[in-house]
């Protein structure tokens, strides 16, 4: 895995993409905490959505037209997604924080001198192993939401306009937060610090925005990276962006600051 590391014959082994992921992926699923944040992920994903579909059923009757009418059936399986976002986040940001902290990064450096190999092995150990959990969470919480929702003969078909993605979309933004948030912990290089503003980022600065007037705010918040990204499983109601636009917008953010946490790593000593 490293130029210095030698082979029994004797042959020193080069440094490749493919093999610095196969190292990532050794580190990975070797800690405890990713399988456990994972789990919480899914766990928060599936069991809000049921909640909130539970809750629907059972004050439907209460409901006047009006509130009847903001319900959609469709993103009911999609409302767990903020919880299993700040979970992605906490994971993207140990996994690079937690070698800051443990001095395990010099190690890793060593090995892979050119540095930038060992962020991109990240970043895609990470990005196949979260898309993948989180689209077969998304797709149970769909079922079980449904389900739910037959009680009230609220529920939607597969083929339903929307449906499929919303399926697909929650994955897709869960896991460009985490790698947000990934890009905030080589930035910063630590873990406190790294959660914090990812919370600041995504939970703290939009309820602010609120606070100003709406010809303020309206114009603005459609444009931050939650409510952007948000939008590719959304309704498109509120004036937000158009879901892939939206999409595209969150994309362009976590490009920009990977490039900013690549830089760093490249040119600011461990």
């Amino acid at each position: 895995m490293s130029t210095t590391m030698i082979e029994r014959t004797g042959n020193p082994v080069r440094v490749t993409q493919s093999r610095v992921v196969a190292s990532e992926w050794i580190k990975f699923r070797s800690l405890r905490s990713t399988v456990w944040t994972l789990v919480a992920a899914v766990g928060l994903l599936i069991g809000i959505a049921a909640l909130f579909s539970a809750v629907m059923v059972n004050q439907w009757d209460t409901m006047d037209a009006g509130q009847r009418a903001l319900f959609d059936p469709v993103t009911a399986s999609a409302q767990g997604s903020t919880f299993a976002q700040l979970a992605t986040g906490v994971l993207g940001v140990l996994l690079i924080s937690g070698e800051y902290s443990t001095g395990m990064i010099r190690a890793s450096l060593t090995v892979v001198p050119r540095r930038l190999p060992v962020l991109w092995g990240k970043i895609a150990v990470f990005t196949a192993v979260t898309f993948t959990v989180m689209l077969v969470a998304s797709f149970v919480a769909f079922l079980v939401t449904q389900a739910v929702l037959a009680g009230q003969n609220l529920d939607v078909a597969m083929g339903t306009t929307g449906v499929l993605r919303t399926i697909v979309g929650v994955p897709l933004y869960v896991t460009v937060a985490g790698i947000f948030a990934m890009a905030l912990g080589t930035l910063l290089r630590n873990t406190a610090a790294g959660i914090s503003t990812l919370v600041a980022v995504f939970f703290v600065v939009p309820p602010l925005f609120s606070l100003l007037p709406s010809s303020l705010a309206d114009p603005i918040m459609k444009y931050l990276p939650n409510t952007a990204g948000q939008a590719v499983f959304g309704n498109g109601g509120d004036g937000s962006l158009a879901p892939w636009t939206g999409f595209g917008v969150f994309c362009v953010y976590t490009a920009v600051l990977v490039g900013f946490a690549a830089w760093r790593l490249r040119r600011v000593d461990v």
